[in-house]
């Protein structure tokens, strides 16, 4: 796994027996990528006869199997919960198997139609791949194009290529807000102040776009936070958006609720304090 993530989710690997293996971030074009490591690995580990069974390489990225299992379990538990009565589904977007997975069972099921959001970090393309099909971020332009182009606090979502399961649902997905470091943050922020919700990074983006009535699956509310409250606020009062609360903040102590500080230490955010926060580059 890729060393600047959050170390909570490697030593819990550890303690389940894991090997981890934690490389630098790298393109991935890069054999040194975590995603091609962790295939030559599995590969080593099938070929070594003094190695019992065999490796087997995930391919998260890249497998049908992602989008088939939200397009055949999270996509029907939204449809059951809400009774088909949705206005919008808001998501970002790491491996795309979530997003498009649930916006291909849903889409043609929901009477009267739907919106489907990407919710997309800074330094990730997939905003303007959606919105102008070119993959590109402004931290790209001349003069500031960085080494490791996603370079956000946020873990998990985000990206600057178009993986097989993204390509999967991308023709579905209607629009795609960008989510700052310092949004997701605030969102963290306001969601335990609010609603005593503790999440982390991936949920705070989701709620930018509209907090009105959310899906609760696993728990990853900040990024989708954000886009979900914006979408709410653009829609107006009546209107049902549903997001995923996918990761929970006890994955994130050490990077980025050490950058939100304090659980609970702010008891007088204002929602448009969230909204408004680091939009300069937007």
């Amino acid at each position: 796994m890729p060393s600047d993530q959050a170390t909570e989710k490697s030593d819990l690997l550890l303690k389940l027996g894991a090997e981890v293996e934690r490389v630098p971030p790298a393109s991935i074009v890069d054999i040194n990528h975590f995603v091609n490591k962790a295939r030559t690995l599995a590969n080593q580990h099938s070929l070594n006869p003094s190695q019992p069974g065999r490796g087997f390489f995930a391919d998260q990225f890249e497998t049908d199997a992602n989008w088939l299992a939200h397009y055949s379990g999270t996509g029907p538990e939204i449809y059951t919960q809400t009774g088909g009565r949705l206005d919008a589904f808001v998501a970002g977007a790491g491996t795309g198997g979530t997003i498009s997975g649930v916006a291909r069972f849903l889409k043609p099921r929901v009477e009267g139609g739907m919106g489907v959001v990407l919710a997309d970090p800074q330094g990730s393309g997939l905003r303007n791949k959606v919105k102008y099909g070119v993959m590109f971020d402004v931290r790209e332009r001349e003069g500031t194009r960085r080494r490791h182009q996603v370079d956000s606090i946020v873990e998990g979502v985000g990206l600057n290529r178009v993986t097989r399961n993204f390509e999967k649902g991308r023709g579905l997905i209607d629009d795609a807000v960008r989510v700052t470091d310092e949004q997701a943050l605030a969102m963290a922020q306001w969601l335990v102040e609010k609603d005593g919700i503790f999440v982390g990074s991936s949920s705070a983006v989701n709620c930018k776009l509209g907090i009105i009535e959310f899906a609760i699956d696993y728990l990853l509310i900040l990024l989708a936070g954000v886009a979900a409250t914006k979408l709410a606020q653009q829609l107006g009062p009546g209107h049902r958006i549903v997001t995923l609360l996918c990761d929970s903040g006890t994955r994130h102590l050490s990077k980025f609720w050490a950058k939100a500080g304090t659980v609970g230490s702010k008891t007088d955010t204002k929602l448009s304090d969230v909204l408004e926060a680091g939009t300069r580059d937007e």
